[in-house]
């Protein structure tokens, strides 16, 4: 009952007695048999999707489209202007033993703190900067910061991308706001 295998996209984590003992590579391994030691084998190489300001169509049941969500995407800017944004996080697992004991729940924790850094960083930009030229900083500075707020929690989250879908004033005044 001691071996157990690990497959190539995951990592073996050995727990004795409920205790964080080694973390071991893919192929057939060996721990002591239960219930003095027994075995978790996260998925590390799976990059996972999280999708801030906006639901697409298959998470929210309608056939095409996106729907928006306010309460994400509305920012106020540094000259007090409001924009909609809507950006993707792509993240994996980088080192299994932090990411399963050090945080309880990984896609909130992710998806708070990619908003308050987003929030963060559009809250000291002009309006024009974001919606022209500065879309690329800001998408990098962002992925930085939450990066760095990740790895203070010993998460054990790798964020491989932080990606801007869609910069603009909110729809109900856009027109205005063109003209």
């Amino acid at each position: 009952s001691g071996l157990y295998r690990v497959l190539p996209d995951e990592q073996g984590v050995v727990l004795r007695f409920g205790k964080y003992v080694k973390t071991t590579q893919p192929g057939l391994n060996y721990h002591l048999p239960l219930p003095i030691e027994r075995a978790l084998t996260p998925k590390v190489t799976k990059v996972n999707r999280i999708d801030v300001g906006f639901r697409p169509a298959s998470d929210t049941g309608r056939s095409t489209g996106v729907a928006d969500v306010d309460e994400e995407s509305l920012m106020l800017t540094g000259d007090e202007n409001i924009v909609d944004i809507n950006f993707v996080v792509q993240w994996y697992v980088g080192d299994a033993a932090n990411f399963l004991f050090n945080i309880r729940n990984p896609v909130k924790n992710i998806k708070d703190g990619a908003e308050s850094v987003m929030r963060e960083i559009m809250g000291r930009t002009n309006i024009e900067f974001a919606l022209s030229e500065g879309r690329e900083e800001i998408r990098q500075e962002a992925q930085g910061m939450l990066q760095n707020i990740l790895d203070s929690y010993d998460s054990g989250i790798i964020i491989s991308s932080l990606l801007l879908q869609r910069v603009d004033p909110p729809a109900t005044v856009i027109d205005d706001y063109r003209d």
